[in-house]
């Protein structure tokens, strides 16, 4: 996997791009937005980490050039910890945010994590990758759910919800699995919004057997018919 960063700190980047290697990936290096986008746009980059505070271009300009042209997957690792810095880059179409400083290794997996993400929604460009659970489809393409044949109108947040629950079915997620991925780095309170969210779905689903909590753990999706 090649990693793009944009980061002006030769220091930063210097760790950086040694943990990146360490950790199996292929890193590259742009000192500058300028130089970032250059490289973006040759076409052989699959992740960009983005730092905000570049010298030429700011990071969230930058995140809007690359998502103009592109679906490329982009985490922003900045020291700017604001609300309204890590609301705008997500609204800008930044896929994660990550707060220096951060360890390695979350850094790792907030990158694979992104790029499952990625792979599940390029798997949905193909009709046929439509799931179908007991009674229940799931269409990751047209961000469709039906239930016995009736549509079931979820909202954005329900439905990335159902679609990672039901990526393995019976598998038991764990509640700090399912924030981090569904929810990433905008979601800073407590878990009661997991609960809200499971209920939410589970009403419209007309059974709460359809997501079961599992004590001390997270939620199992199971199939019904």
């Amino acid at each position: 996997m090649r990693v793009l960063l944009i980061e002006d700190d030769s220091a930063i980047a210097a760790g950086i791009l040694d943990a990146l290697r360490r950790s199996g990936f292929d890193a590259a290096h742009a000192a500058t937005g300028a130089e970032g986008l250059a490289a973006v746009e040759a076409g052989t980059t699959e992740v960009v980490l983005l730092d905000l505070g570049l010298p030429d271009i700011d990071g969230v300009e930058v995140c809007r050039r690359i998502r103009a042209t592109s679906t490329l997957p982009v985490i922003v690792v900045s020291a700017r910890d604001d609300e309204l810095d890590r609301v705008l880059a997500l609204e800008m179409g930044a896929d994660d945010y990550l707060v220096k400083p951060f360890g390695f290794r979350e850094l790792a997996a907030r990158i694979r994590a992104v790029m499952r993400r990625v792979t599940q929604e390029a798997a949905g460009d193909d009709a046929s990758s439509a799931r179908t659970l007991g009674a229940l489809i799931l269409d990751p393409r047209s961000r469709r759910v039906s239930l016995r044949g009736n549509a079931v109108h979820m909202t954005a947040k329900e439905f990335e919800l159902l679609e990672y629950l039901t990526s393995d079915p019976g598998a038991v997620m764990r509640r700090g699995d399912i924030l981090r991925d569904v929810w990433g780095t905008s979601w800073y309170g407590t878990t009661k919004t997991l609960d809200a969210h499971v209920a939410a779905i589970r009403k419209k689903l007309g059974d709460p057997a359809w997501i079961e909590a599992v004590r001390g753990i997270g939620f199992r999706f199971e199939a019904l018919l």
